[in-house]
């Protein structure tokens, strides 16, 4: 398989074969861009200026407090939480609320530097695995491997760009299809043994793998993993009805 530096990231994402691919790809860049953000690019004005008025989602400002520095958080809040107090909240306001004040403050509690951000990276991503896929082999090969991709990344596998996969676009879809499809199938199928466990008339069967079908149903329907630690485990007994 030809790479090149476009192409390396992707087929690294892709090699692991465990879980959906895209949301690995996604992964790689928030905690890149976590890493940027509180490290290198924390005293960057051109930055500073983006983060200011652009704020963090939950997801991002909890990555950032993991992976960075108290300090390199705590002086990115400190300039985000001024400007929101100069131009968006001011302490002591007088008259009417302030329409464009309201709706800015509105498009900030909906923003996120990172979530812009990761969203065109990604999308540039798509744009190379559909051009991976058409000219080389050995990458439809690795992507008929994965285990699934999620119900999110199929939407933006086949949704994003059509016209860019041209000619391959049936031969895409099917395959991505068949990725996804296929393992809603055993999900449902799962999920259904999972429930029929808690059946007293099911005692002597055996959980199979549908002890962790809501962990895997949820990282699918969503693009993110409950962590082990946080996940239940079915009674062995199963509950009677």
């Amino acid at each position: 398989m030809k790479e090149n530096i476009c192409s390396i990231p992707v087929n690294d994402v892709f090699l692991p074969k465990d879980g959906c691919p895209m949301c690995r790809m996604r992964d790689m860049l928030e905690a890149r861009k976590a890493d940027y953000i509180t490290g290198s690019a924390m005293m960057e004005p051109n930055v500073r200026i983006k983060t200011n008025e652009q704020g963090f989602c939950f997801r991002h400002f909890s990555m950032m407090v993991k992976q960075g520095k108290r300090l390199s958080n705590a002086l990115i809040l400190e300039s985000h939480l001024l400007q929101i107090s100069e131009q968006l909240v001011p302490p002591a306001p007088s008259g009417k609320p302030d329409k464009k004040r309201m709706a800015a403050l509105g498009t900030l509690l909906n923003d996120c530097f990172i979530c812009r951000d990761i969203k065109e990276n990604m999308e540039n991503m798509v744009r190379i695995v559909h051009a991976m896929w058409i000219s080389e082999p050995e990458f439809r090969q690795l992507y008929s491997e994965q285990k699934f991709i999620c119900l999110e990344h199929f939407y933006q596998l086949i949704n994003f760009d059509q016209k860019g996969l041209g000619k391959s676009l049936q031969a895409f879809y099917e395959e991505t299809s068949r990725l996804t499809g296929g393992y809603l199938v055993e999900l449902k199928n799962d999920i259904t043994h999972f429930c029929r466990m808690f059946d007293y008339r099911s005692g002597n069967l055996s959980w199979g793998n549908s002890k962790d079908s809501i962990e895997r149903s949820i990282e699918f329907l969503t693009g993110d993993r409950i962590p082990t630690e946080e996940s239940s485990e079915p009674d062995e007994e199963a509950e009677t009805n």
